[in-house]
């Protein structure tokens, strides 16, 4: 197989190297013509010295700045525009060839696959591997802190770190989990009352609790799962003043309802109440003390007036007679957890079997938590809480000597944590193709954020995943769980998890709402979606003449005769919008909260669609609205900030790129004038192509940008099925899926099986850099 891959790489690698290119001959008379009055002769602008080293192997050494050098080079950010002397492109051609070849080391002959950290899992795939392995319908990770990101992504193994927090909540989730899954204790009547003497709080009288003053009378009971339950309270009052007594209900510390009780004590009523819990919350919530909970009533309008003529008047107090709770109502408090039947189904215990049993089941499920091979020597020490189970005794000690096992399992390093086996961890130069069972995690994780399901551990158990690839990768991308890709995936490359934090001025723009702002998102994810389940080409994102819309859409593209509330696919003829670009979801992320932004649209366009990271702004540059000095309409002051020579090469970048969108305001919607005078969306790109319109500029981006968009997206691909950065070294890999995208008709499947079967996703290294003679 490795040999295939390597195969693979070179056909596809092999034009992009050119002969040899001579430092002291061909590349060092460029630096000096054009680059050494800023970066050479004791002048070190930027923190760069291109003539600082003492040695050839120095200067190739210097990983960093050769990166720099190789982005300005190539983007042609430096030299500055404004200067006269510049570069040929056959010049810049020179100087990338050096550094990819001499300095890089790119060899097609033995691509350097990587290292990736162990890292853990995200919340994302924590809940989907807990709600995959342990059967359960609820996010035990919701309350987890949230996920730091690197490269654009929140599953990158760099910035997974751990906190004390983090710890804590991983133990109590396992508890949560294990509880869920596994019954160890009979299920509770469906109606338990609680009769006065069982009740706490107030005075005992009559068979009654009494609360003469202000109060509460309590009782704590066990809910055994989520669904909806009656809380009957039977309660009377001696009355006074001109209000009856008062009786809020608390559940769980939460006020659910408060009763107005007119009735005297001596003919006690029912007041009943309906508490829906649902199966998250139970979970979350409930589940964290075995179910057990607070309900609680209370007196909170206590009235005295020794004074009143009628002694029954006198003095209002509240008397609770019992409280009861019926439920949950309309299911049986017998079904077991589905993954309690999973494990236990069929099995009859014994004290000579259990042990044996025992192992069987834990060798199972560490295998699929584990998500590789278990050695006897791990079960053995998990055996020491199984038997901690059976000692402790019981009707249910057998299932919770398992449950404490699978618990010890959720809070395992080798649950919680992804990382894959190597004999020599700590030599760069040591290569291994990764094995069968952590190809199988790299393929789900990436494709479905989530564990292995069975069909691909069987493969990997059988050594049979490489050869049955294609038709994996085919299999899930066809499999609802599919739809990751777009929420982690897609939400973080195209920034869609922004639009719910997206906070436009309502003065400003009194039609935005969150019925819009839902709509905008769920647009751009249902297109995404489409792409992927029908397998169309992936620069259909950028050129779909059609859209998933709503009437709530409708409204705001200025799209007539759309009837019916739900999203369905539509033509976007006639309306001046074609791909993610004219999205309200995208345009509305990249604006300011009182008007649109060039500089945010354009750099979001240059770093998602074209690959391109511009550099930092320089200190100490005024803001564009913060700098008083600029006049005119926004494309005039623009044109006046990219005076500044600090601020001209990297505007010239992004400015074009934003501008041309003008037409489409702040939330995303057709305009053709912006401060009462006609929109002006015309540009050229620093690469020298001119547009006068966004259509014409979108032709640009399918045409002569075509192979920066299609890199773009393999670099994102890449860096989230990887969970690392993409580093020099992985040029040949990028290239390589672009050129079997373009061989396979664009389609979006074909980018996800080059990325599988790239040298990065297949092979890895130890850890450190390699060192070249």
């Amino acid at each position: 197989m490795r040999g295939i891959l390597l195969v693979f790489f070179w056909v596809f690698c092999n034009d992009i190297f050119s002969q040899n290119v001579s430092y002291e001959k061909e590349v060092l008379p460029i630096l000096e013509e054009h680059c050494f009055d800023c970066h050479g002769d004791e002048t070190t602008k930027g923190d760069i010295s291109l003539d600082s080293w003492d040695s050839s192997r120095s200067r190739i050494s210097d990983i960093g700045t050769w990166k720099d050098v190789l982005k300005n080079v190539s983007l042609k950010l430096m030299p500055p525009a404004k200067r006269k002397s510049q570069p040929s492109d056959q010049e810049r051609k020179k100087i990338i060839d050096w550094i990819e070849n001499e300095v890089f080391r790119l060899d097609p002959d033995n691509p350097d696959p990587g290292r990736v950290t162990i890292r853990r899992l995200n919340k994302q795939e924590y809940n989907n591997t807990v709600k995959d392995l342990m059967m359960v319908d609820f996010e035990p990770a919701k309350d987890f802190p949230p996920d730091d990101s690197g490269y654009g992504f929140d599953n990158i193994g760099d910035v997974l770190s751990i906190s004390p927090v983090l710890l804590e909540k991983y133990l109590k989730a396992a508890e949560q989990v294990t509880s869920a899954a596994i019954r160890t204790s009979d299920p509770p009547k469906k109606t338990k009352k609680y009769e006065a003497g069982a009740l706490k709080g107030g005075e005992d009288r009559g068979g009654a609790r009494i609360l003469p003053t202000y109060g509460s009378v309590t009782v704590r009971h066990k809910f055994s799962q989520g669904g909806e339950y009656i809380v009957k309270i039977r309660a009377g009052a001696e009355q006074a003043g001109n209000e009856p007594a008062k009786m809020p209900l608390y559940v769980r510390g939460k006020k659910r309802r408060t009763f107005e009780v007119k009735n005297r004590p001596e003919k006690m009523q029912v007041y009943e109440y309906r508490l829906r819990i649902d199966d998250e919350e139970f979970a979350r919530k409930y589940e964290v003390d075995n179910g057990i909970q607070l309900i609680e009533t209370k007196f909170i309008n206590d009235f005295y007036d020794p004074k009143n003529k009628d002694p029954k008047r006198r003095d209002r107090n509240l008397f609770i007679g019992s409280i009861e709770v019926e439920g949950p109502l309309g299911v049986s408090n017998d079904k077991l957890p589905n993954f309690h039947q999973k494990i236990f189904n069929g099995l009859e215990i014994s004290p000579e079997n259990r042990i044996k049993e025992a192992k069987k089941i834990l060798w199972k499920f560490t295998s699929r938590a584990y998500r590789r091979k278990v050695p006897e020597a791990e079960i053995e020490r998990l055996m020491r809480f199984v038997r901690i189970g059976i000692e402790e005794g019981g009707d249910y000690a057998f299932e919770n000597g398992i449950k404490l096992a699978c618990q010890a399992v959720l809070a395992s390093p080798f649950f919680l944590f992804r990382g894959e086996i190597q004999p020599d961890p700590n030599d760069p130069d040591a290569t291994y193709r990764i094995d069968e069972y952590s190809l199988a995690s790299r393929l789900s994780y990436f494709i479905w954020s989530s564990m292995p399901d069975d069909e691909l551990f069987l493969h990997a158990t059988q050594s049979t995943l490489r050869k049955n690839l294609k038709s994996q990768v085919n299999r899930m991308l066809k499999d609802p769980k599919a739809k990751s890709l777009t929420s982690n995936f897609a939400g973080q490359w195209l920034q869609l998890r922004d639009v719910s934090i997206v906070d436009p001025d309502p003065k400003t723009y009194k039609e935005f709402d969150d019925e819009l702002k839902i709509s905008m998102k769920r647009e751009t994810e249902m297109l995404f979606e489409h792409i992927v389940k029908e397998d169309l080409p992936v620069t259909d994102l950028l050129s779909a003449p059609y859209s998933f819309i709503n009437k709530r859409l409708s409204m705001h593209y200025g799209i007539k005769g759309f009837e019916g509330d739900g999203f369905r696919k539509t033509s976007l003829e006639g309306t001046r919008r074609k791909g993610i670009l004219t999205h309200g979801s995208i345009l509305t992320i990249t604006s300011n909260a009182t008007r649109t932004s060039p500089v945010k649209r354009g750099k979001w366009i240059l770093e998602n669609i074209l690959g391109t990271l511009p550099p930092e702004p320089p200190p100490g540059v005024d803001e564009l609205d913060g700098n008083k000095k600029l006049k005119g309409n926004l494309r005039q002051r623009l044109e006046q900030h990219r005076e500044d020579p600090n601020c001209s090469s990297c505007h010239a970048l992004m400015d074009p790129l934003g501008l041309v969108y003008e037409n489409f305001n702040g939330i995303g919607k057709w305009r053709e004038n912006d401060e009462g005078v006609p929109i002006d969306a015309s540009g050229k790109l620093v690469s020298g192509e001119s547009f006068k319109t966004h259509e014409e500029f979108q032709k640009i981006l399918l045409t002569a940008k075509r192979e920066d968009f299609l890199r773009c997206a393999s670099e994102m691909m890449l860096t989230y099925a990887l969970g690392r950065g993409i580093e020099f070294y992985d040029k040949l890999a990028i290239e390589a899926i672009v050129k079997f995208l373009k061989s396979s008709n664009l389609k979006f499947s074909s980018l996800v099986f080059g990325v599988v079967n790239s040298v990065p996703f297949q092979y890895r290294r130890g850890d450190g850099r390699r060192i070249y003679d």
